[in-house]
């Protein structure tokens, strides 16, 4: 059997000790694979786009919450995209500047705008209200930070709602198309010199490529309007979101960035003109492929004639897949007590986590080679989200994140993103320090 570079980072881990009995699971990161994928996006704007356009790739930090990883993307050219006070106090830890970071969030407060506004990182405003704080501050503290507005095109869904942020109703952005709303945008980009960039985002898993251009072109063709009106250059830099769908059923990176890109440059062509400067948005799409959480199997067993493998990687580690299967289905790899793969009949089963509630399942009816206790399942393309967004179920402690690249001599180098959650860590962030606080207020 021809083992993968990824079945010789399993055995790798497993030897070294990153899994095992007494850290029963982790997130797996191939480093190369990382920088590949930025290196293809910034390769495919590259191609189509006018020389001399300024161009800035803002990694979607909700994507990978993890500081060594955005500062990994910075060394390949890549900046961020935060939506909260966490994420920007992560980007900022990873070192990313101001002028490589973009805010976008539907509930900005008056601190995270003044924040941004005062270090100079370009802020996407979401709707009415928020402009009218805006024009507040900038009355009082003119800023030179750069100030976008962000429509939503109203263009359609895709197959998963949720991830779905060009609807009619969705709370995403100024609605283009509902009454009245095109001219406001048109007026609100004349009135105000520093508004100067238009920002979209229509979707992303589950969304058809063309949908994302048609949201691009409108997007552009709003631009030529308002700057026509303004008889000149008003609207200078466009920010197109990100979204990119992953094919989560093998191996293959489908689609490219450059077929996405390649369909903007035939669907928008005045896009990569040089008129505009470009942001894109993108997460999933840089990581997905390059992750994998792996994890041991504690226990086999059979339930109803079928055989169920109870692993320690369930729904605090694979949410959306738990809870939405059928829009979130992983493939799972199987590996024994060793880390080489599992060989024999596929034999259909069922992958369980260590939840505590009978739907904690991230396989169902699965083939694979027989899991028994001691071997270990990998949760494939699982780069992105997966471990960097936990859920605290049953208190179940983080577990530990690891980025792998090959070493010279043909083993694996590992390097600690996220060490394990510690026990002492849990309990002190599940309130320890105040454990008598409702006695005493109780007592009072």
């Amino acid at each position: 059997m021809t083992l993968t570079d990824r079945d010789r980072a399993v055995q790798a881990a497993l030897t070294q000790g990153l899994v095992g009995p007494r850290q029963p699971v982790a997130g797996l990161l191939d480093v190369a694979g990382i920088r590949r994928s930025a290196a293809e996006l910034r390769a495919a704007f590259a191609e189509f786009t006018a020389p001399g356009t300024q161009v800035l790739h803002a990694f979607a930090v909700k994507a990978a919450s993890l500081v060594p990883v955005l500062r990994l993307l910075a060394q390949e050219g890549i900046g961020c995209e935060v939506a909260s006070p966490g994420e920007l106090a992560l980007a900022r830890a990873a070192g990313i500047p101001a002028r490589h970071t973009v805010l976008d969030s539907p509930a900005k407060t008056l601190a995270e705008l003044r924040e941004a506004l005062a270090l100079g990182i370009a802020v996407n405003v979401d709707n009415h209200e928020e402009l009218s704080r805006i024009d507040r501050m900038m009355a009082s503290a003119p800023s030179t930070a750069p100030i976008g507005l962000r429509v939503n095109p109203q263009v359609g869904g895709g197959s998963i709602g949720a991830m779905s942020t060009a609807t009619d109703t969705s709370k995403f952005g100024v609605p283009l198309r509902d009454p009245g709303a095109r001219e406001w945008i048109v007026r609100a980009c004349l009135d105000r010199p520093w508004l100067t960039r238009l920002h979209a985002h229509v979707g992303s898993q589950g969304m058809p490529l063309e949908r994302m251009a048609e949201g691009v072109r409108v997007l552009y063709d709003l631009a030529e309007e308002i700057n026509e009106q303004a008889g000149g250059p008003r609207i200078s830099t466009l920010d197109i979101g990100g979204g990119l769908p992953v094919n989560f059923s093998s191996d293959a990176v489908t689609p490219t960035y450059r077929e996405y890109v390649a369909l903007l440059r035939s669907a928008v062509p005045g896009l990569f003109s040089g008129r505009y400067g470009l942001v894109t948005e993108f997460g999933r799409s840089l990581l997905a492929k390059h992750g994998m959480v792996l994890a041991r199997v504690e226990y086999a067993k059979w339930a109803g004639g079928r055989p169920i493998a109870l692993t320690h990687a369930g729904a605090q580690v694979a949410t959306r897949t738990v809870f939405a299967p059928a829009s979130w289905p992983i493939r799972v790899a199987a590996y024994d007590d060793a880390g080489r793969p599992k060989t024999g009949a596929p034999v259909p089963q069922d992958i369980a986590g260590p939840c505590c509630f009978a739907g904690d399942l991230v396989a169902e009816n699965r083939p694979l080679p027989r899991l028994e206790s001691g071997d270990h399942v990998a949760l494939l393309d699982t780069g992105a989200y997966y471990f960097s967004t936990h859920f605290a179920y049953n208190s179940l402690p983080r577990p530990g994140v690891y980025g792998y690249a090959p070493a010279p001599d043909g083993t694996f180098a590992f390097a600690t993103v996220r060490t394990p959650q510690t026990l002492e860590e849990l309990t002190a962030e599940s309130g320890a320090d105040h454990a008598n606080a409702l006695r005493s207020l109780a007592l009072g």
